[in-house]
């Protein structure tokens, strides 16, 4: 039920930025659940290698251990995402000059 809640609520974030800048909505409320998932199951390779390598004895049978573990990590890649996007689409964002009030001032002035 948690995993729900957090899936609804980053697709609801992100789908919210994408309607701010004027992107696809539905492709990036969709986008930043997958990259939620993706950096999770990460995780769980990461340390399955390191498992393989320095032999920790991991339990991998506790998989409500394991899903609390994904939690931060998927937390923090979409946070990163987030943060990527944003300050990609404020630098792209045009300013449209409003320049009919201009309409007959000397240049030099406007």
């Amino acid at each position: 039920m948690l995993g729900l809640l957090l899936v609804y609520f980053i697709g609801k974030r992100f789908y919210d930025l994408s309607n701010e800048y004027n992107h696809n909505k539905w492709l990036y409320a969709i986008l930043s659940v997958v990259v939620y998932y993706v950096a999770a199951f990460v995780l769980g390779i990461i340390l399955a290698l390191l498992d393989l390598l320095f032999e920790w004895g991991i339990n991998w049978d506790n998989s409500f251990g394991w899903n609390l573990l994904g939690i931060p990590a998927g937390l923090l890649a979409v946070w990163g995402f987030y943060i990527i996007l944003e300050n990609k689409w404020k630098k792209s964002v045009i300013v449209v000059k409003d320049e009919i009030q201009d309409i007959g001032k000397n240049p030099e002035d406007v």
